[in-house]
C-alpha cells in the first residue's frame, strides 16, 4: 500500500526497526536523522534515546543515568551532528556530541523558570539557525519562544497565552527554514505562526489539525507535518498542498498509514524516506520509504 501523490509517494515499513530484544518502549514523541544516517528515537522508557542505522540496525543507546525515563519530548540535530534532547516536564535542554557525550545543559533540571514567563516551564523542542543561534518553543508552561546564543545565553523571548499574531496557546514545536524563518507549532490553536529570528510576526498557516511538529526536506522547498488527529501532511512552502494521509481523526486504526494515537515524531533521511513516531500509545514507529 502506498501513500502521498506524484514525486512524494511512500510505502509503509511498520517492522523497519530491530528492537533489542526485551526492551520495552513507551510514547515516541520525537526522532531524528543525522549526517552519518543514524536515527535517533526519543522515547518514554528506560532507554530514552536509542540509535539504528537506516535499515534498521540496532546502533546504540545514549542517555541513561541523564536523561529522565519519562521526560523526552522533542529531539533536534545539527549540521555538525549534535543532539539536543529537550526534557519537557524536567524543565531543560541536554546536548550531546556526535559520540554521545553530554556537553550542555540549558536550564536547570527538575527547576522550573522562577517567575511566569521565565525559561523554562515545561519547554517543548529546540532548533538552530543558520547563525548557530538557539530557538526553544517553551510550550505548556509558558507559550513563549526563547532565543539562545550558542553558549546557553538567552537573548531574547516573546510569545503569550492567547489567540492573536504572536500570542500561543501551546508552542508545541519549533523549526528554521532555509530562510532563516522561524516555524513554531500552535497546536492548539491548530495553527502554524511563522517569525522571522528577531521574533517579529511574518504569517500564519490556519488549515491543520492540532501540528505536532515540523521538518523540511534537506534538498526542496517542501515542509512535513504531524498532526495530532492522526493525519501527516506535505506541503511547499508556499503552502501548497501535496500529498496528506491517515484518518483526520476520525478513523484510528492500526494498519499502514493510519495511527492509534497521534503522530507526533517526524524526520527525514538523506533518500527523502520519513520516520514518524506516534504518542498515546506505546512503541509505534512508522518509516514511510519514498518510491519517486
Amino acid at each position: 500500500m502506498t501513500f502521498g501523490s506524484g514525486e512524494y509517494t511512500y510505502k509503509a515499513d511498520m517492522d523497519w526497526a530491530k528492537r533489542p530484544e526485551g526492551w520495552t518502549w513507551g510514547w515516541t514523541p520525537g526522532m531524528a536523522c543525522d549526517s552519518q544516517g543514524r536515527i535517533f528515537v526519543s522515547s518514554r522508557c528506560d532507554h530514552p534515546l536509542v540509535l539504528f542505522d537506516a535499515n534498521g540496525n540496532f546502533l546504540d543507546s545514549w542517555g541513561e543515568g541523564i536523561l529522565d525515563t519519562a521526560a523526552a519530548h522533542g529531539i533536534y540535530i545539527d549540521p555538525d551532528d549534535n543532539v539536543y534532547c529537550t526534557e519537557f516536564n524536567r524543565h531543560c535542554i541536554r546536548k550531546f556530541n556526535p559520540d554521545g557525550a553530554l556537553v550542555l545543559t540549558i536550564g536547570t533540571p527538575g527547576v522550573p523558570g522562577a517567575q511566569d514567563g521565565d525559561p523554562f516551564n515545561i519547554p517543548t523542542d529546540l532548533a538552530v539557525a543558520s547563525t548557530g543561534e538557539l530557538f526553544i518553543s517553551d510550550g505548556y508552561g509558558n507559550t513563549r519562544v526563547h532565543k539562545y546564543a550558542q553558549d546557553g545565553e538567552r537573548l531574547l523571548s516573546w510569545g503569550e497565552h492567547g489567540t492573536g499574531s504572536g500570542q500561543f496557546d501551546l508552542s508545541h514545536c519549533v523549526r528554521i527554514d532555509r530562510q532563516d524563518r522561524v516555524w513554531v507549532c500552535d497546536r492548539e490553536n491548530r495553527r502554524i505562526q511563522i517569525f522571522d529570528t528577531d521574533g517579529n510576526y511574518l504569517t500564519e498557516w490556519t488549515d491543520l489539525l492540532e501540528p505536532n511538529q515540523v521538518c523540511f526536506d534537506p534538498n526542496e522547498d517542501i515542509v512535513y507535518i504531524t498532526e495530532l488527529a492522526q493525519q501527516i501532511s506535505i506541503y511547499t512552502l508556499d503552502h501548497e498542498l501535496i500529498a496528506k494521509w491517515g484518518g483526520g481523526g476520525d478513523t484510528p486504526g492500526d494498519g499502514p498509514g493510519q495511527f492509534i494515537g497521534g503522530p507526533h515524531a517526524i524526520c527525514i533521511d538523506a533518500q527523502g524516506n520519513l520516520y514518524v513516531g506516534e504518542v498515546f500509545t506505546d512503541g509505534r514507529w512508522h518509516k514511510y520509504v519514498r518510491q519517486s
